[in-house]
C-alpha cells in the first residue's frame, strides 16, 4: 500500500490561464526573533469570460492565516474558506480591479525544508521555486502569473542591518526600538518563483560595472561575516559574464544594481532571483588554500549560469513548468558556451559529454525516464534532472548546429523581441527561429516530446577499385518507461574524413542527403551517403564535438580508431575514440566475469593513451581527460545488465594498473615536468598543468603501489587542487596505511573551521572504495559536524556515498541499500528534496546481477510501506518500480 501526502497529478493538456489576472504586489514582511509576520497587497482583475461567480483560488503550504481583507473591508468569516494549502474566496468582484490584502505568519526558524522563507545560520533567506512562495503567502503561485513587486523589510537593526529584495532600493529608514526597514522596487513583471528577500548581518564586497551602453550598475557580493575575502573571483566571474552576454547575445543587465548572497543551508546549487542571486555558498566563497580548480571552474560557470538567467528565465520565463527546459537547458547551454571562451573549448566540451553520459543516459534507459517536456508530474521538484538540464541543453546546440552561428543569434534575437516580459513555451522559441531564419524545425522539435536515447548506426564500405566511400546512416529508438513515441528525430551528424596526412579531405557526397560544410542532417530512419575520387581510403571521423546526444553504434576497426586518436584534426573526437576504446575493452573483461583483469587493455591501447600523455603540442588540460579513464559507473552502463559492482571495480582498476605499469618513466617525466612551481593562478593553463602532474602521480603510485610520493606531495602542496589529490591517493589507495590516517587527521585539523572543506573531508571517506566503507559512512554520520539539517553536510556523506562508492552501496548483502533507506526515511521528514534527489541513485537497481537486483527492489518496495512519506519521495520511489 502507497501511503504518501496527498498529491495529485498534474497534465499539461490541462493547461488553462488563471481565472484571475494579477497587476500588481505589494508585501510587507516584518521579522522578529521566532517568527515573520507578511502583509500582501494584491491587485487582481478577473479575467474576460470567466463566470462571474468563479471564486478565487490562491495555494499556499502550511500557512497560518492572520488577516483577511476585500477593497479594505475585512471579510466574515463565511465568504472564504482558509486551510494551510489553500485559501478560497467565494465571491471576488465580477468586474474591474479589486485590492485583496492578506496577512500571514510563518515561523522561519522551523523551516527545515528550506523552501519559502527560512532562517540559516541567523540569515533570513528566500527559496521559492518552483512552489516556496505560497509558503509565505496565498497566491496564484504558476510562472504564467508576472507582475511587477514593491517589498518592505523591517527588521532590528542588530540581527540584519542587511535587508535585500529584488529590483533597486528605493527607500530606508528607521522605526524606533532598534528596528529599520528597507523599500524594493522591482519594476519588472516576475512570477512568484523569482521572488527573493535576505535579511542579516552579512559582509560584502561592491564594485562598479558599465554596460556597453553606459548604464552604471553596483554590484555586490554578500557573504556571512569573516568571509567577503573569499569572494573576490565570483565577482570576477560575473562581470566577466556581463561583458561576455553583451557581446555574444546582445543582452544588457537592466536593473541599477546586482547582488549574490552566499548561503550555507541551500537545497540547491543557486537561484536567479531577479537582481537578487542566492547561491548555495560552494559556488561562491574562494581562495587557492581551500578550493580546488574543479571549485574555480564550477564557480565561474554557476555564476554565469545565474546571470544568463536575467534573460533567459526572468525577462522571458516559462508558460508552465513543463516548459522548465525552455529556461533551464537554455541557459546551461549559454553558461557552457560561455566556459568554452573562457577555457579550453575542446577539453569543455569533453567535460560536458561526459557529466552528460554519466547523468543523462542512465537517467534516459531507467524507470525515471521522462521527455525534455514532460507532459505529467506530481511533484515539479522532482523533475529538476539532467534531462531537463543537460540533454535540454543539447538540444539547443543541436539547433546552432542546424542554423549555423548566423541563423541562431536571428533567432535568439527575435525571441528576445517577440517574448521579452512573456510567460513562453516551446513551440513559440521554436517559431522564432523558423520566422528567423525560414528552416523547418518540425523534426527537431520531436526531440522535446520523446524520452530515451537514439541510437545511431553507422555502416561504412569503401571500395578501392572504385575510390568510392558509400556511408549508410539508420537511427533508431526504443520504448522506455515514460512510454513515448519513437519517430525519427533531426540528427545533425558533424563529420569529416581523414587522409593519412592528418588533414581532412575537401568530400562533398555525390549521392545522399544535404550536407552543409561538415554536417550532414539525419532526418529520416535511414540514409547512405556516397563519396569519390577521395584519392585514399579516409578514416570516417563521425559525430564530431558529440553533436547529437546519441548511442553511437559504428563497428569501426581498432586500427582505424587507434588512426585517429592519432590523427583526427578533431581533438574531442580524437578524445572520444580513444575512450570508446577502453570502455570496450573493459566492457569485454567484465563480460568475461573478471577473468580478464590482469590485462583488460590491450598493449595497442595502452601504448595510445600513453602517446596522447606524452604528446607536448597539446595542451596539458587535454592530456589529463586523456588519462581519465571510464569511471566504474559508466562502465556498469555501458554493460547494461546483470552488473556486479566487483567485477567492475577489479576490471577498471587493473586497467590504470596496465597504463601505469607501461608508463612509469612518461609519468615520472610529467609529474616533474608539471608540478606546481609558482604562485596558485587559476587561469585554465595553469588549472590544466595541475589536473596532468596529478594524474601522473596517481599513476606512479599504482605502478609502485607505494604512498611515499602522494604522501610527500601532501606535505608539501601549496594549494588545496595539489592536497587534496595526494590525500585522494592516499584514503582511496592505501585506506589502512598509517600515513593515510595521519593525513586525514592532519587534513581536519588545518580546515576544521572552514565547513567547506569539511565537506571534502567527509566525501572523501565515504567515496573510499570497498564495502567495508559503509561502516565508516556509518560512523560519520555519528561525527560532531554531521547535522541532517545541512544539505551540503548530508550530500556529502549520504549523497555521495550512494551516487559515487559502487562497492559499499552496491553491497551484496544489500546493508548499503538498507542503511541509505533508513536515512531518506529521516531525512524526508525534515527536507522532502533533499531525500527525493538522493533516492534517485537508486535509477539502475535494474541493471544489477540478480542478488543486488532482489536486495534493492526488496529495499525500495519496504520503503514505500513507510507511513507519512512525503510527495517527494513517494514520487521518486513509486516511479523507480514501476
Amino acid at each position: 500500500m502507497l501511503r504518501i501526502e496527498d498529491g495529485q497529478t498534474i497534465r499539461l493538456e490541462d493547461y488553462r490561464p488563471t481565472d484571475f489576472i494579477l497587476h500588481c504586489v505589494d508585501m510587507t514582511v516584518r521579522l522578529f526573533e521566532g517568527r515573520a509576520e507578511i502583509d500582501t497587497r494584491l491587485v487582481l482583475e478577473r479575467r474576460e469570460g470567466v463566470a462571474e461567480d468563479a471564486p478565487l483560488v490562491l495555494d499556499g503550504d502550511e500557512l497560518t492565516l492572520t488577516g483577511l481583507a476585500l477593497d479594505g473591508a475585512v471579510l466574515e468569516a463565511d465568504a472564504y474558506t482558509a486551510t494551510p494549502d489553500r485559501l478560497t474566496i467565494r465571491q471576488a468582484p465580477a468586474r474591474d480591479r479589486f485590492l485583496l490584502d492578506i496577512a500571514t505568519r510563518t515561523v522561519p526558524e522551523e523551516n527545515t525544508k528550506l523552501m519559502g522563507l527560512y532562517r540559516s545560520n541567523g540569515i533570513w533567506c528566500t527559496q521559492c521555486e518552483a512552489e516556496g512562495f505560497r509558503r509565505i503567502t496565498y497566491f496564484l503561485d504558476r510562472p504564467d502569473v508576472l507582475a511587477p513587486y514593491r517589498v518592505r523589510i523591517e527588521a532590528d537593526r542588530t540581527a540584519a542591518p542587511v535587508l535585500l529584495s529584488n529590483g533597486n532600493p528605493t527607500e530606508s529608514g528607521d522605526l524606533g526600538d532598534g528596528r529599520h526597514y528597507a523599500v524594493w522596487d522591482d519594476p519588472f513583471n516576475k512570477p512568484a518563483y523569482l521572488f527573493a528577500l535576505v535579511a542579516g548581518d552579512l559582509d560584502s564586497i561592491r564594485e562598479p560595472f558599465t554596460t556597453a551602453s553606459g548604464k552604471p550598475v553596483e554590484l555586490a557580493v554578500y557573504t556571512e561575516k569573516g568571509r567577503a575575502g573569499q569572494a573576490g573571483y565570483a565577482m570576477d566571474a560575473l562581470k566577466r559574464s556581463m561583458v561576455w552576454d553583451e557581446r555574444r547575445f546582445g543582452r544588457e543587465y537592466d536593473l541599477d544594481v546586482f547582488n549574490i548572497v552566499a548561503i550555507a543551508d541551500f537545497n540547491m546549487g543557486a537561484m536567479e532571483n531577479k537582481g537578487l542571486n542566492v547561491f548555495n555558498h560552494k559556488y561562491v566563497l574562494l581562495d587557492p588554500q581551500t578550493a580546488t580548480d574543479a571549485d574555480y571552474a564550477g564557480v565561474e560557470t554557476v555564476i554565469a549560469h545565474e546571470y544568463f538567467h536575467n534573460w533567459t528565465g526572468n525577462r522571458i520565463t516559462c508558460r508552465d513548468w513543463f516548459q522548465l527546459c525552455l529556461k533551464e537547458g537554455l541557459t546551461v547551454y549559454r553558461d557552457q558556451e560561455f566556459s568554452a571562451d573562457e577555457r579550453s573549448a575542446t577539453v569543455q566540451r569533453i567535460g560536458a559529454v561526459r557529466r552528460l553520459k554519466a547523468h543523462q543516459f542512465p537517467e534516459d534507459q531507467g524507470p525515471l525516464q521522462h521527455p525534455v517536456r514532460p507532459t505529467e508530474y506530481k511533484e515539479i521538484n522532482n523533475f529538476y534532472t539532467a534531462t531537463i538540464y543537460d540533454k535540454g541543453a543539447e538540444i539547443v546546440r543541436m539547433l546552432a548546429t542546424i542554423l549555423g552561428e548566423d541563423g541562431f543569434r536571428k533567432g535568439m534575437d527575435l525571441y528576445f523581441e517577440r517574448h521579452d516580459g512573456d510567460a513562453a513555451t516551446i513551440e513559440d522559441y521554436l517559431a522564432c527561429f523558423e520566422a528567423a531564419t525560414g528552416v523547418d524545425l518540425s523534426h527537431l522539435a520531436v526531440w522535446y516530446n520523446q524520452a530515451g536515447t537514439p541510437t545511431l548506426s553507422v555502416h561504412e564500405d569503401y571500395d578501392a577499385g572504385t575510390d568510392r566511400l558509400t556511408v549508410t546512416l539508420r537511427q533508431s529508438l526504443e520504448p522506455g518507461a515514460a512510454g513515448t513515441r519513437t519517430d525519427p528525430v533531426h540528427i545533425p551528424i558533424r563529420f569529416g574524413l581523414v587522409g593519412s596526412n592528418g588533414q581532412d579531405k575537401d568530400a562533398v557526397p555525390t549521392q545522399g542527403p544535404d550536407v552543409e560544410g561538415d554536417v550532414i542532417h539525419l532526418t529520416e530512419a535511414e540514409t547512405t551517403l556516397v563519396f569519390e575520387n577521395l584519392g585514399e581510403r579516409p578514416y570516417l571521423s563521425i559525430l564530431r564535438d558529440f553533436s547529437a546526444p546519441v548511442n553511437l553504434d559504428f563497428a569501426q576497426s581498432e586500427a582505424d580508431r587507434l588512426a585517429l586518436a592519432r590523427l583526427d584534426p578533431n581533438l574531442f573526437n580524437r578524445w572520444s575514440v580513444l575512450n570508446d576504446l577502453i570502455g570496450e575493452a573493459m566492457v569485454r573483461a567484465c563480460r568475461a566475469g573478471g577473468k580478464e583483469t590482469a590485462s583488460p587493455l590491450p598493449a595497442e591501447i595502452v601504448d595510445a593513451v600513453l602517446a596522447t600523455a606524452a604528446d607536448p603540442a597539446l595542451e596539458p588540460a587535454f592530456r589529463a581527460q586523456a588519462l581519465a579513464l571510464p569511471a566504474e559507473p559508466d562502465v556498469a552502463r555501458m554493460l547494461g545488465r546483470d552488473v556486479d559492482p566487483q567485477i567492475v571495480h577489479d576490471v577498471v582498476d587493473a586497467a590504470r594498473r596496465a597504463i601505469s605499469t607501461a608508463g612509469v618513466q612518461v609519468f615520472e617525466r610529467l609529474a616533474a615536468e608539471m608540478a606546481t612551481v609558482q604562485a596558485f593562478s587559476p587561469d585554465a593553463e595553469s588549472a590544466g598543468r595541475r589536473a596532468l602532474a596529478n594524474a601522473a602521480l596517481a599513476y606512479l603510485t599504482a605502478a609502485t603501489n607505494d604512498p611515499a610520493a602522494a604522501e610527500a606531495q601532501y606535505a608539501s602542496a601549496s594549494n588545496m587542487t595539489d592536497r587534496l589529490a595526494a590525500l585522494g591517493i592516499l584514503v582511496h589507495r592505501f585506506p589502512d596505511a598509517p600515513a593515510s590516517q595521519a593525513a586525514l587527521d592532519d587534513f581536519y585539523r588545518r580546515f576544521e573551521t572552514d565547513e567547506l572543506v569539511l565537506d571534502k573531508w567527509f566525501a572523501l571517506q565515504a567515496t573510499v572504495p570497498r564495502p567495508a566503507t559503509l561502516e565508516t559512512v556509518i560512523a560519520l554520520t555519528g561525527h560532531a559536524r554531521f547535522s541532517m539539517r545541512n544539505p551540503n553536510r548530508v550530500r556529502a556523506v549520504i549523497g555521495t556515498f550512494a551516487a559515487g562508492n559502487q562497492l559499499a552501496f552496491h553491497r551484496p548483502d544489500g546493508a548499503g541499500y538498507r542503511w541509505v533507506a533508513e536515512r531518506l526515511v529521516e531525512l524526508d521528514r525534515l527536507n522532502p528534496q533533499i531525500a527525493a534527489r538522493i533516492a534517485t541513485t537508486f535509477r539502475s537497481w535494474r541493471s544489477f546481477e540478480p542478488t543486488r537486483r532482489g536486495q534493492a527492489e526488496a529495499t525500495l518496495r519496504q520503503l514505500l510501506e513507510t507511513e507519512h512519506l512525503s510527495t517527494d519521495l513517494g514520487d521518486i520511489l513509486g516511479r523507480s518500480l514501476k
